[in-house]
């Protein structure tokens, strides 16, 4: 569709709005006339009260005539005094694509481009443009990429998508606001509504009556229907023009091909999901990771380790370029799938070309360091700001990993407290399965209906894998509380914390037996750290492979806890069984008990597992 059926179809959807929205006052007013000519003075004048309220929202909406201006993402202004060759190409590519260059360009923290304009009389005469560039973008991107990304928003210039998205947008804004406007008086009248029940409630009390039940089913009926027709109208406005916005998509990735050619903008395509979520991680997992303990990374790091993690975890990005997302298309959506785009460019006839640009995107900048840290000082939040920053990365994780053990919430910990009346900790928690109530605690745990039900082993083969978790998470705090972690930072996998005297892993691969922390636990009081489904330096008790030991902590000399059989045996880890079998003794400076970890379980002297001492020695003769 060409720019004047696409600027005729905006204006017969924009005029839409205003007929339905005048439709509806001469509505309001014939009832007026109708109540003061039929009704008696009382009911009449509540009518036309009625009408009045809701012919606010329907008028206020009218009289939006100014089309807004969006506030745009926060970020620093790249000049072309100080970023000559950024300006250098954006120019280059402007004059390729047979267009005008924005006039400003603003660095953001988001893995995205856009383009903007703020033309004058609805669209009919140009504007002031400006270019959005993520740094993160610039960070994952060759030069070659970039230039098709910037040529796919030369696109939407030569297409006139900014011009006529002036009355794309003022109608979805006026429809937003109207129908917002409506929900809100509904709200008012509901909330009033329920505060008169519940004071006449309170009355029926103090006079010993029985209180009726508050029901606010009916309240705001008017204002919701008048939602209604809006929001009706809303969804066809936008799926009629999202639909006009994802053809324009698929128009700007031609005009890049065409301009750059066809194999580096299918790269580009591919690459800007792959950078999206490796950002969405790198913000989790190690940019706010120390934002319980209000601490920040280095300056200039929140976003510079992005760059440092894209080229630590390169093979993880290798499979995440061959498997495109396959989300599913809805008609509300702005832009087509990424698969379907990329799909219709590799599609197109071999041009011959490749990527004459294989530099980083964010070499061009002058000095990537400096916009680094200022970009940190325009994106963040005031309270993010008053942060003390980390001297370097080790100490972010160590106060963060210690602060977030300190806090730590497990289903099993939380059943302890309920059930001892006292803080749960594993001590606490060592006393209560010696004493045979470990499966008393399992009832309390959060399980499913099923397992609640189940009896004998069927309800231990549940209760299990939650114990499991949440018992390793436990051992982890009380580890990390005795200063018995040694914290160990990396861009390639998750954080491992590791026991005094255990080797390290190799260095090309995650390290054998981590184990991590268990996915039910959860921070109390402040804010968690995960973000989501992403994990955020998941802790990890890494152990040497094969066989070894595992000091157990806060055991004395003489405290009659023997590393064979007594409380100082009962945790053990299971990491890969080794043909050698390593005795149990005890430290000699400490007085703490040595363990062979071989399997991981909680071992009572009385069959509180539900096996017989038989099959336990039998399991311990096989271990070995």
């Amino acid at each position: 569709m060409g720019a004047t059926p696409r600027a005729l179809r905006a204006v017969v959807l924009l005029c839409g709005f205003y007929l339905l929205s005048l439709l509806l006052l001469a509505l309001l007013v014939g009832l007026d006339v109708l109540a003061l000519t039929r009704l008696n003075g009382l009911s009449a004048l509540k009518v036309v009260f009625v009408s009045v309220l809701l012919a606010i929202p329907v008028v206020q909406g009218l009289l939006m005539l100014r089309t807004p201006r969006g506030e745009g993402p926060d970020g620093v202004p790249a000049t072309e005094a100080d970023e000559p060759r950024l300006w250098a190409l954006v120019r280059e590519l402007a004059d390729a694509t047979g267009t005008r260059a924005p006039d400003e360009i603003l660095l953001t923290g988001d893995v995205n481009a856009a383009v903007s304009e703020q033309p004058r009389l609805l669209g009919l005469l140009p504007g002031p443009r400006r270019l959005y560039l993520g740094v993160p973008l610039l960070t994952g991107l060759s030069e070659a990429q970039l230039r098709a990304v910037l040529a796919h928003e030369y696109g939407h210039f030569t297409g006139g998508d900014t011009r006529l998205s002036a009355l794309v947008v003022r109608g979805r804004t006026q429809l937003a606001r109207t129908v917002d406007q409506f929900h809100a008086k509904a709200d008012d009248r509901t909330a009033a509504e329920r505060a008169r029940q519940e004071r006449a409630a309170a009355r029926r009390i103090t006079r010993g009556k029985k209180a009726r039940e508050v029901d606010t089913a009916g309240a705001g009926f008017t204002y919701r229907a008048m939602a209604a027709l809006y929001t009706a109208y809303a969804k066809l406005y936008l799926r009629s023009t999202l639909s006009t916005a994802r053809a324009q998509e698929f128009a700007a990735d031609l005009a890049a091909a065409r301009i750059t050619g066809r194999d580096t903008t299918a790269s580009a395509l591919r690459e800007i999901p792959v950078l999206a979520t490796a950002h969405d991680f790198y913000l989790g997992s190690y940019a706010v990771l120390g934002a319980p303990a209000r601490l920040m990374p280095p300056r200039g790091e929140f976003f510079g380790g992005f760059g440092r993690m894209l080229a630590a975890r390169e093979e993880n990005l290798d499979r995440l370029r061959r498997r495109l997302p396959t989300e599913p298309a809805s008609p509300y959506d702005s832009h087509p799938p990424i698969a379907e785009r990329v799909r219709r460019i590799e599609e197109l006839p071999a041009d011959g070309r490749t990527a004459q640009a294989e530099g980083a995107a964010l070499d061009l900048l002058t000095d990537p360091a400096r916009t680094l840290a200022a970009l940190e000082e325009a994106v963040l939040t005031d309270e993010a700001r008053a942060f003390r920053r980390a001297a370097d990365w080790q100490e972010l994780l160590d106060t963060a990993m210690t602060e977030n053990l300190a806090a730590l919430d497990t289903p099993l910990g939380r059943a302890l407290a309920a059930y001892s009346k006292e803080p749960a900790t594993l001590p606490a928690l060592l006393t209560a399965i010696d004493d045979g109530r470990l499966w008393q605690l399992a009832h309390r745990l959060p399980l499913s209906e099923e397992a609640l039900a189940s009896k004998g082993r069927a309800f231990r083969e549940f209760a299990r894998p939650v114990l499991r978790d949440s018992l390793h998470s436990m051992v982890l705090a009380e580890f990390s509380a005795r200063s018995l972690l040694r914290w160990e930072f990396s861009w390639e996998h998750a954080a491992t914390a590791r026991l005094p005297g255990a080797p390290a892993p190799p260095r090309t691969a995650p390290p054998a037996g981590v184990l991590p922390v268990a996915p039910g636990a959860r921070r109390g009081g402040a804010r968690t750290v995960q973000a989501g489904r992403r994990p955020c330096q998941r802790a990890a008790l890494a152990l040497p492979r094969g066989q070894g030991r595992l000091l157990l902590p806060g055991q004395g000399r003489d405290g009659g806890r023997r590393a064979g059989g007594g409380r100082g045996a009962r945790v053990v880890v299971r990491v890969t069984p080794g043909p050698a079998r390593v005795e149990a003794g005890r430290h000699q400076a400490t007085g703490s008990s040595w363990t062979p970890y071989t399997t991981m379980s909680v071992r009572k002297g009385t069959s509180s597992s539900g096996r017989s001492r038989r099959s336990r020695g039998k399991r311990r003769s096989n271990a070995g």
